[in-house]
């Protein structure tokens, strides 16, 4: 019954992604016919001459007389060449030479899909060597940018290839094993998401396949296997790299990023030690991007045109000046700027969660992370985050826990975390931890939550388990509380529990069990 189950979420979660991708390739197609006059589609031999589809576009009048800084932008998982094509017209009139390409595997680029491999490493490269030897580009001023699959090979080249300068990577990762495998647990739809638009738009390497294949059949044998795998393909593998080359790096992400969870970007960021800039505000997976692709007015490609004018050309536009931390709360107001990211939160509040529960796996208490893509962008777009009745959770199949109501708003900024102790009747298990802002009549509004999954555990043995919840900026009302809710399934996630497995949560006297909330300054 427990396999049939996870065979009807995983076609539901395959229906769903197919559906989506297909609307953003389809809702790309006006700025396709729109490709401006001075747009040429060119072939760009990449790494063992694989053909990249890519298209150039140079400022208005360049004839060659001069040199102009040079911006490449590799494609999006799943979307054609002609993504880039407004941001890239915005660029070049305002100087640059812009070349963007279709990635490797996918559409009509050669090759096959290596997953920010070293194959497409090499191919950026190869793209820049291409652009400097055809197009008027300056050899000393070179920029690279781009969407979530662009974001990490643009990352992943300026570590590797010391002419990139600047880099702005946007809805991007920096450990693609904790994007997908975080808290050891796979992140099922996210997975499935980048499988079937793979499938719809391009063609998978044998080792991509099996790893893919590997992932969904949760073969512990394979884990190292992945995480190695991974591991070449994360940024943060070769943050000394990027240091040692002085790289420009701007970093942007979604609060809601059900792909790229955010908080890897907060802890890549302290680990840069060049100029950098962190933007983080409400949305999903690209949705805080999307509205730029189309020409329209968007803080994220203006502040990385602003990046790329200070890095690149020398203009004074004060980019340096500004605060390089900068949040938008999903519950409204402004950018805030902060000088590190260690300083979002100026203080910890403790949340005790005293008693013993016990709860039941196997069985869905209406917790919920949401739906990948569509549940941080309704957040995004009408505050309308994943909800749930605090009253009506079956505490047979969750535990609940809540604070006392707060005189004040509570200001929540950066990353929860949660302590405590397990004991389960099996060896191995999975929890997710949910917070909720809770209302007067009960209803919770999410404000971030985490899976963790165990293996190996002696039965009947109390551990120590600690978990960041994904980090987030979220204004709790006054009069509100705060609920913690732990269950054992989530469809966003593969669960781990045996049939008939129970799990008991603690809080002996001398490791009292908690979750600390982090505040900004009042």
């Amino acid at each position: 019954m427990r396999s049939h189950r996870k065979a009807l979420r995983a076609t539901a979660v395959g229906a769903v992604s197919a559906t989506l991708i297909a609307g953003s390739a389809l809702g790309l197609a006006p700025a396709a016919q729109a490709a401006p006059d001075s747009v040429r589609f060119v072939d760009i031999a990449g790494q063992g001459g694989t053909v990249l589809k890519a298209n150039v576009v140079t400022p208005r009048g360049a004839d060659g007389g001069r040199r102009h800084p040079l911006v490449v932008l590799p494609t999006s998982w799943g979307l054609p060449q002609v993504e880039y094509l407004a941001p890239a017209q915005k660029l070049a009139d305002s100087g640059y030479v812009v070349v963007t390409y279709n990635v490797r595997g996918f559409w009509q680029s050669g090759g096959s899909i290596e997953v920010a491999g070293p194959p497409d490493v090499a191919d950026a490269s190869r793209v820049i060597d291409w652009a400097l030897a055809h197009t008027p580009a300056d050899p000393g001023h070179i920029g690279m940018a781009g969407v979530s699959y662009g974001a990490g090979i643009s990352l992943l080249t300026a570590a590797h290839d010391p002419r990139v300068k600047a880099v702005a990577a946007l809805s991007g990762w920096a450990d693609l094993i904790d994007s997908i495998y975080g808290g050891r647990t796979q992140h099922v739809q996210a997975a499935r998401l980048l499988d079937v638009a793979g499938a719809l738009t391009g063609r998978l390497s044998p080792e991509a396949r099996g790893v893919f294949d590997d992932f969904y059949a949760s073969d512990l044998q394979h884990e190292s296997d992945l995480i190695a795998w991974g591991k070449v393909r994360s940024p943060k593998t070769y943050v000394d790299r990027l240091n040692t080359n002085g790289t420009a790096v701007m970093l942007a992400n979604a609060w809601g990023d059900t792909v790229f969870p955010p908080g890897q970007y907060a802890d890549f960021y302290e680990k840069l030690t060049g100029p950098k800039r962190l933007q983080l505000r409400p949305g999903d997976h690209g949705t805080a991007e999307i509205t730029g692709l189309f020409g329209l007015p968007n803080d994220v490609w203006t502040d990385t045109g602003r990046w790329f004018d200070h890095h690149l050309k020398g203009a004074d536009n004060g980019v340096d000046r500004e605060q390089p931390v900068r949040l938008k709360s999903r519950t409204g107001g402004g950018y805030e700027g902060y000088p590190d990211w260690k300083s979002v939160a100026a203080t910890d509040r403790k949340i005790a969660l005293s008693g013993t529960k016990t709860i039941h796996t196997n069985i869905d208490s209406g917790a919920s992370g949401g739906i990948v893509l569509l549940s941080s962008f309704l957040d995004q777009v009408a505050k309308l985050p994943p909800m749930a009745s605090i009253p009506l959770i079956p505490r047979l199949w969750a535990a609940v826990w809540q604070s006392e109501k707060y005189p004040t708003a509570q200001h929540i900024r950066g990353t929860a975390r949660l302590h405590t102790t397990v004991t389960a009747t099996e060896e191995s298990g999975t929890l997710v931890a949910y917070l909720y802002d809770v209302g007067p009549l009960g209803l919770g509004k999410l404000v971030g939550h985490a899976p963790y999954t165990f293996h190996g555990r002696t039965p009947g043995e109390p551990f120590g388990l600690d978990l960041e919840v994904f980090s987030t900026a979220y204004d709790v009302p006054a009069g509100h509380r705060l609920a913690l809710v732990v269950d054992t399934v989530d469809p966003l996630y593969i669960e781990h529990n045996p049939t008939g497995a129970q799990l008991t949560f603690s809080s002996p006297a001398n490791d009292p069990s908690y979750v600390t909330v982090p505040l900004r300054e009042q």
